[in-house]
């Protein structure tokens, strides 16, 4: 076979085989689509499918195909990270500042510093940490890494929920948003390269010039050349971040968080959304499998994988039964946000994948961080239907009022 077929029977694994488990084995209650994709990933990497048959991983994944693919993760997860950006509504997280920013901060706090607890432990035994990470950088990645909220994930639970343009659906969301920049900018900060940090002060001024130039044309120009645009600007921030020694994926974040949502149509901003899931993402899933190798850590994996796991789902439910607790809510109302909140799935593997680029992570650590997501986004709506029935039980509106607002 040339690399042109082997790149297709790829493909033809990557849609075909995922598509097949989530609809003949029903598992949308548990694992809606995107999640059996990246399960199917993780499966079909040298860990598990190279252990397994070897002969058959070697003939369809050579360098040559493994590039192709990683060309086009990389594309897909930029325009997934950038359409994250856009949706953040800081707006109505500033009309409703005081319970916003006291949820959110909570939510963020707590879990982020069972995680660095959890990372101190790991520390104490050897093959954690990257070859060209420091201890404080381990430590802060993997805590924020446990306080991840997958925004984009989220939207597709609050809407599977049916309460998505519910308020309590866009409480939930105002809170996610507010901890993704968050997330975010404490990536950027364990990202400075010192060495370079010139440049990453040029990229930040430069940013904030290029960020006042692009907001004007855009308010100039229809939503027609609008598009284009924004694609122009997404891989332009992109580059220049990567080029100051920053990620790739923080620079297609803060492109979308300058641009304002209300400047592309709602339906078309979903379709976008749901097309780069559909289309491209399954490639990103298979590239990050294609780093999951299991013979490097064994059962020790696994227990790191637990031990992040209670951290990240102990800290939101802790967190969000503190900010419950002094705004006034329900026990079920804060267990049903804590069990929404921790929704990790991509933006934590995409955080994941930041670290291990940037050798702050072992690929032992990236394994377990990637168990973790795709397990507490597997826990979500089995806990969270029941605690909405209920709650939905006692009032007439399942979205409590803003009493803290």
């Amino acid at each position: 076979m040339n690399t042109t077929e082997r790149f297709l029977i790829a493909l033809l694994v990557i849609f075909a085989l995922p598509w097949a488990v989530w609809r003949l084995g029903r598992t949308d209650r548990w694992g809606p689509l995107v999640v059996v994709q990246i399960v199917t990933g993780i499966l079909l990497g040298p860990g598990l499918l190279g252990a397994a048959w070897p002969a058959a991983y070697g003939a369809v994944f050579t360098p040559d195909v493994i590039l192709a693919l990683n060309g086009l993760a990389w594309w897909a997860v930029s325009l997934f990270v950038f359409i994250a950006g856009v949706e953040l509504d800081l707006r109505q997280a500033w009309l409703h500042r005081r319970e916003s920013l006291l949820t959110a901060g909570c939510a963020l706090g707590v879990p982020m510093a069972l995680g660095a607890g959890a990372a101190l432990v790991l520390l104490t035994g050897p093959g954690w940490t990257g070859t060209r990470g420091e201890p404080w950088q381990f430590v802060a990645g993997i805590g924020m890494a446990c306080a991840v909220t997958a925004l984009p994930i989220l939207i597709l639970f609050l809407d599977r929920l049916g309460i998505l343009r519910q308020a309590l659906g866009q409480r939930v969301l105002r809170y996610a948003s507010l901890d993704d920049i968050a997330i975010w900018a404490v990536l950027a900060l364990i990202l400075m390269d010192w060495h370079r940090v010139g440049r990453q002060a040029a990229f930040l001024v430069l940013f904030a010039l290029a960020t006042w130039a692009f907001r004007r044309l855009m308010q100039r120009v229809g939503e027609t050349d609008r598009w284009p645009l924004a694609l122009v600007w997404l891989t332009a921030v992109a580059l220049a971040a990567d080029w100051a020694g920053l990620h790739f994926m923080v620079g297609a974040f803060l492109a979308g968080v300058v641009v304002d949502g209300h400047w592309f149509d709602q339906r078309h901003m979903d379709q976008l959304r749901h097309h780069v899931l559909l289309v491209m993402m399954p490639v990103f899933f298979l590239s990050t499998g294609l780093r999951t190798d299991w013979q490097l850590g064994g059962l020790a994996v696994f227990g790191a994988a637990a031990l992040l796991l209670a951290a990240a789902v102990l800290g939101k439910h802790l967190g969000t039964a503190l900010a419950g607790r002094l705004l006034g809510w329900t026990t079920s109302e804060a267990w049903l946000i804590g069990w929404l909140l921790q929704t990790k799935a991509l933006i934590m593997i995409i955080f994941a994948n930041v670290l291990l680029d940037r050798g702050i992570i072992s690929a032992d650590t990236f394994t377990a961080l990637l168990l973790m997501a795709v397990v507490s986004t597997m826990l979500t709506i089995p806990q969270a239907e029941p605690l909405l029935r209920r709650l939905s039980s006692r009032t007439s509106n399942p979205a409590p009022a803003d009493r803290s607002a």
